[in-house]
């Protein structure tokens, strides 16, 4: 079975072992006690301008009881449509309610119980069942009028959304105590109850507050107070010797300074530090728990998996797609690499830029030579004037919501001719090409050196499956010059490319400074064999990063004992254990029993296997993958019955999921159902036409169907498309072979000596073209 991200790789508690029998030494002093939260009305104490600015910023509003003061929308009763359905809102004892299509069916009356969000736009939570709460799919545009805004708008617009759909509003996309909560208030403790199935969320503050960003601030309170709490007993050790558990910033922060000509300042001061970016990008990235609690001041890969520039989410050169927030992007720009930090732009406490319009950029970037007509080329004063308006140009998520894309890029229209990728010249000039944007800025530059080769040209290389990919991905891991989050992405993305000339960048990922090289480096052993796996991510089982650690342990859960090093085998352990805990961690969603359960099976633990799938159908009866590895534990028990159940049960689910169909037609060949699989995988095939495999087992039922001629012509076109793909041109050269067309035969193997020259399958290949075919089948193409 295929095809599926198994979100958290992890492996159950019981599975691992512990240092139980490891002695320990009796403490000689009092532990410290564990500082608590204490809100930030208290900090305001002694930090009134920063509790003054503080209340004037989103965070302070991104979630508040619903009252006359928090509410923004217009609850004077009104109908409204969201997601095809009819609703209405309305005022019911000075409380906020609305009418709108339940869980069952049916409509129902729900009261607002918290405000969410306030800029651009306000949505509301609902207290549901089982302590969820539940995020309304319409919203209140709170732009000014004359923007579009002070109106009703619908979050899933033009579509109708039934409740048996996990978008539905009372479904699990629009659930607060998973998708939300960690982001919208201080110190959450998601509380699920697995054996009731139900929440018992709490929060130390509702909002935003101090403390989500520099800690519990107990003990520095009291280290204030000027009590007697500066003993260990009282005040836990810290970096700033005053009980504050987070310092975002060095004791003497970095300057920045103009050095001679140059128009550009340079960082001047301590030696950088990452704390401030990393407890941004708790919240401000796209990224999956792998830690609760949450442990205040360790890096982001400690406590969460972050996403690389994944094609769902990011285009080939790094622009957003998705909805990525600011992490991601602004790790790929020259700022990051500098040295900047969020809050050389941002003020931290109210979030406002430092200056306004290009002012802000004017702090490093000198205005006289930046902000001119010779360097921008548009009208002073003009929107294409703006720096934000080429370097960070917007993309709107929610309907209203514009966010800028922090990479700070330099616009490059000439990639968008080669490659699709977006360019800020077309959003304002939309209706030129990028031909002409590309030939503008040519002329502007002049003589100036033409821009640097860009990673979007390996990574599109790569996903475009072209005869240079792997090359070029490996290139691009091994470019120290590149930003670490692209040269990660190439390491992961060589997983299906890997032969021994890309393996070397690989492992020497592993051993990079950086912690996403290393944890691609992880996850990208699982694609090789079991001895390489060890040798690659052995060593990383004693990372000092948790998420690269358990990436690891993934990779080598099921290696054979014998070949891991007696010295691997308590690390293993320990980094399987901390991968239990990533699972408990989210077992409140199906993708984590998945995940447990894929492990299971790959052990031969077949019960445990079912037992994790069956308890991910009860947390989401509408996770596909789930029901698609019960028919697969049901295959390898030789009960195909069963597993035509469980696909036709995913079937009704995800009618155009090519997986789904895939699995449905290698059922119906091992059932001698062939003209039956031949269709099945054809629309497999054709839902995906980019996934060569799956090409390639639609070729194979053509040939066993006797229709030899369509078979080659379907894997000749996909090699045309996609070059650079191995399964093709193998499957090519076996059905010519045994089609008796050598001469085709022949040459599909010297293209693929060609990709994989030193390749033992494609020599072996090589060899058996020079014996004659066992069996020459009929042609029966029409």
């Amino acid at each position: 079975m295929r095809g599926w991200t198994l979100v958290v790789v992890a492996l159950a508690v019981g599975m691992a072992c512990t240092r139980s029998s490891e002695k320990t030494e009796p403490s000689l002093s009092p532990a410290p006690k564990p500082a608590t939260f204490v809100g930030s009305e208290s900090c305001g104490t002694c930090h009134p301008e920063q509790l003054a600015r503080w209340r004037t910023s989103h965070h302070a509003r991104a979630m508040e009881p619903a009252s006359e003061t928090t509410v923004l929308g217009d609850f004077a009763d009104s109908a409204l449509t969201h997601s095809g359905i009819n609703a209405h809102v309305f005022r019911h004892d000075r409380r906020f309610a609305f009418s709108a299509e339940g869980a069952d069916g049916a409509l129902h009356d729900f009261e607002i119980a918290y405000t969410f969000g306030v800029d651009p736009l306000q949505q509301y939570l609902v207290p549901f069942p089982g302590g969820r709460m539940q995020a309304t799919s319409f919203a209140w545009d709170t732009r000014r009028k004359a923007e579009g805004g002070q109106r009703w708008f619908d979050l899933h617009p033009g579509e109708k959304i039934p409740p048996s759909d996990p978008l539905h509003w009372t479904g699990p996309a629009g659930a607060w105590n998973f998708q939300c909560a960690e982001c919208h208030s201080t110190d959450i403790q998601k509380g699920w109850r697995a054996a009731e199935s139900r929440y018992e969320t709490t929060w130390a503050e509702v909002s935003v507050g101090c403390e989500a960003c520099h800690g519990p601030g107990s003990a520095h309170l009291r280290w204030a107070e000027g009590r007697t709490g500066r003993s260990r007993a009282d005040t836990p050790p810290d970096s700033t010797g005053n009980g504050l558990v987070v310092a975002l910033r060095p004791k003497q922060a970095a300057t920045w300074v103009f050095d001679g000509q140059a128009p550009i300042a340079k960082r001047r001061g301590e030696t950088e530090s990452h704390a401030e970016l990393e407890a941004c990008g708790r919240c401000h990235s796209r990224r999956g728990v792998i830690a609760e609690p949450y442990t205040y001041g360790r890096p982001l890969l400690d406590t969460h998996l972050p996403s690389l520039l994944e094609p769902d989410l990011y285009f080939s050169d790094g622009q957003i797609r998705d909805e990525v927030y600011e992490w991601g992007s602004f790790l790929q720009s020259r700022m990051y690499a500098a040295g900047v930090t969020c809050s050389d732009c941002h003020e931290p406490h109210s979030g406002e830029l430092r200056a306004k319009g290009n002012a802000t950029c004017g702090q490093c970037h000198e205005l006289a030579h930046y902000d001119s007509v010779s360097h921008h080329h548009h009208a002073v004063g003009s929107a294409g004037a703006s720096c934000v308006s080429c370097h960070m140009p917007t993309r709107v998520y929610m309907g209203v919501h514009a966010r800028h894309d922090h990479s700070l890029r330099v616009p490059r229209p000439d990639l968008s001719a080669r490659l699709g990728t977006p360019n800020a010249c077309q959003s304002c000039h939309a209706e030129r090409t990028p031909k002409w944007a590309a030939e503008t800025i040519a002329r502007w530059r002049g003589n100036a050196a033409a821009p640097r080769v860009h990673f979007a040209e390996a990574l599109d290389a790569g996903r475009q499956g072209r005869a240079d990919g792997e090359e070029r991905l490996a290139a691009l891991a091994d470019d120290a010059s590149q930003p670490p989050i692209a040269r990660a992405t190439a390491v992961r993305e060589l997983a299906p490319w890997l032969t021994s000339r890309s393996l070397p960048s690989v492992e020497r990922a592993a051993r990079d400074a950086e912690p996403l090289l290393r944890l691609a480096a992880a996850e990208t052993a699982q694609a090789v064999t079991p001895e390489r796996g060890v040798a690659l991510a052995a060593p990383l089982l004693r990372d000092p990063v948790r998420a690269v650690r358990i990436t690891a342990a993934r990779a080598l859960a099921a290696v054979p004992p014998t070949l891991l090093a007696a010295s691997d085998q308590l690390p293993l352990a320990d980094a399987l254990a901390e991968w239990g805990a990533s699972q408990l961690a989210n077992d409140d969603r199906p993708e984590a029993h998945v995940n447990l359960g894929a492990l299971h099976a790959q052990r031969g633990e077949g019960e445990a296997a079912r037992r994790e799938y069956e308890t991910a159908l009860r947390v989401g009866p509408w996770f596909v993958p789930a029901y698609l590895n019960l028919a697969d534990l049901e295959r390898s028990e030789g009960r195909d019955g069963a597993a035509g159940e469980w696909l036709e049960k995913a079937l009704a689910l995800a009618p155009k999921n090519a997986d789904v169909h895939l699995a449905i037609g290698l059922l119906r060949v091992r059932e001698r159902r062939l003209q039956d699989a031949e269709q099945e995988l054809r629309i497999a095939a054709e839902l995906a036409p980019d996934d060569a495999h799956l090409t390639v087992v639609y070729a194979m039922a053509l040939q066993a169907a006797g229709r030899a001629s369509e078979a080659l012509a379907l894997l000749e076109a996909l090699h045309h498309r996609r070059p650079g793909e191995r399964e093709p041109l193998f499957a090519l050269a076996t059905i010519a072979h045994e089609a008796g067309q050598p001469r085709r035969a022949r040459q599909a193997a010297d293209d693929l000596l060609v990709l994989v020259p030193d390749d033992p399958g494609a020599e072996e290949l090589a060899r058996e073209l020079d014996e004659p075919p066992v069996k020459e089948p009929e042609d029966r193409s029409r």
